[in-house]
């Protein structure tokens, strides 16, 4: 087990809907296979044989397999994906929060490249680039029919080398090109300020290597500046996840030692797997930042703020103090990613990305597909959450993985919000930029956070009278 957790834990950059993976690390090859379906290697073969021989004109051997082996990959879900030598790099350094690129978490709408969000401070986001923004090429190649590697490789390269992005942006309908100098993305995962006396405000935007490190300095910070805090806010809207080693430690820092903060299941002996609140689930070469945390922020009042954006591990997070009733968790029902992604090397060079578990809260609820489903829904703005019903959440993926829990149902009056949302989305269009332009998280006009400040101080909530609970739903073929 001590060597499991050691190596668990790495992102996945650029993965669908900014959920940017919990994974693990694992080289060991699964003992016991089948055998292998003879006639359809066979079939696999005669097909290649084919193409080699008969295509119109000569085709790159190597470039057939590894299209093979990536479609193989990529029909099983969104999640699991096949990395050449290129990709395989980029998602080992994406780990450590430092990459070379323009700054965007992105996923896949109608065969484009749609922006999820720009990294704040990024080329992208100093840019311009915002949510939803489609991407249609890249320099000179159209994004249709590539995938999200492919689209990702394009977009990376050396620093101070320039991408140009050709944006369609659905609410001013118009196109555009967007000139953007690659540089060096150093994410800055966790933010923090004093809202107001005796109440503080921390914001996990991702969960990476640092992150905990971090996490600890943050709040060290808060309680130097308020010793007797009355009440904390822990801001996880947008958050796509991470490591699964740093989910853990940040729901160990507000719960009881050694409790069960999350458990995986699968196919093998070794996904079946229970990570509690206890050093050896997340520390790493032996270090413990949580150590350094004061004794009061295992009780301080504490509201957990999530959306449609919190994702993977951060469902984890919020789903471990919900379900030891830790904290209050307000805002909209989160993206619903609660699959496991176990990264294998296949040589020194090219590695495999498989869904091999669904992960469970403590309670045992499984989040796949689902979310989490917050104590107190809150709208985006005091005019409500006209957009939310257009997001993509995991349930909307082609090909996603079921929760494992009972059957999907299908909500009637989804398509019809969706028809109100868009009439809605068309008069916003005809707003200035500026007009439309949300407002920053963490500020004075974040009404989410002021609702959630309101929570802590038993002052009165203006809670949603619109959102309700999202259904798992099965697409239709």
């Amino acid at each position: 087990m001590g060597q499991k957790l050691k190596i668990a834990g790495w992102i996945s950059v650029g993965a669908i809907a900014g959920a940017l993976t919990t994974v693990q690390l694992q080289a060991v090859a699964r003992g016991g296979m089948e055998p292998l379906p003879l006639e359809e290697l066979q079939q696999l073969a005669a097909v290649f044989g084919m193409i080699k021989s008969d295509y119109v004109e000569p085709v790159d051997e190597k470039k057939l397999i590894t299209d093979a082996i990536s479609g193989m990959v990529a029909s099983l879900d969104p999640h699991s994906v096949y990395f050449d030598k290129k990709s395989f790099k980029e998602f080992r350094e994406g780990t450590s929060g430092r990459f070379v690129g323009v700054g965007i978490e992105i996923s896949q709408e109608d065969g484009l490249v749609k922006v999820v969000s720009p990294i704040e401070g990024s080329p992208a986001d100093r840019a311009g680039l915002k949510p939803n923004d489609l991407i249609t090429k890249i320099d000179d190649a159209f994004v249709k029919g590539l995938s999200l590697n492919d689209a990702v490789k394009k977009m990376r390269g050396e620093p101070k080398t320039k991408v140009v992005l050709t944006i369609f942006r659905k609410d001013e309908n118009r196109t555009f090109p967007v000139s953007i100098t690659r540089e060096e993305i150093r994410t800055q995962s966790v933010r923090s300020k004093v809202i107001e006396p005796g109440y503080a405000w921390i914001r996990l935007s991702q969960f990476q290597e640092r992150t905990v490190e971090d996490f600890a300095t943050k709040i060290e910070q808060i309680y130097k500046q308020e010793p007797n805090l009355k009440g904390l806010v822990l801001d996880l809207r947008n958050d796509p996840g991470g490591l699964l080693d740093a989910a853990v430690a940040v729901s160990a820092a507000f719960l009881p030692e050694n409790v069960t903060v999350v458990s995986t299941n699968g196919q093998l002996a070794e996904s079946k797997f229970t990570y509690k609140a206890s050093p050896e689930f997340y520390a790493r070469r032996g270090a413990d930042p949580l150590k350094r945390l004061p004794a009061a922020l295992k009780s301080v009042p504490l509201v957990v703020l999530v959306n449609e954006g919190s994702a993977s591990a951060s469902e984890i997070v919020a789903g471990a103090l919900q379900d030891y009733k830790r904290a209050t968790i307000m805002g909209n029902q989160t993206f619903g990613k609660g699959s496991v992604q176990t990264v294998r090397p296949l040589g020194p060079d090219t590695g495999l990305k498989l869904t091999t578990a669904r992960y469970f809260t403590p309670s045992g609820k499984s989040i796949q597909a689902k979310g989490i489903v917050p104590d107190v829904m809150i709208d985006e703005t005091s005019e409500g959450s006209p957009f939310a019903v257009l997001r993509t959440r995991e349930a909307d993926l082609e090909k996603h993985l079921n929760s494992g829990q009972g059957a999907e149902v299908k909500d009637p009056g989804r398509e019809k919000a969706r028809e109100e949302a868009l009439k809605r989305l068309e008069e916003e269009s005809r707003k200035t930029p500026e007009q439309r332009r949300p407002p920053e998280f963490g500020s004075a006009k974040d009404f989410p956070l002021m609702q959630a400040i309101n929570q802590l101080k038993g002052s009165p909530v203006m809670v949603s009278k619109t959102m309700v609970e999202r259904k798992e739903e099965k697409k239709e073929n």
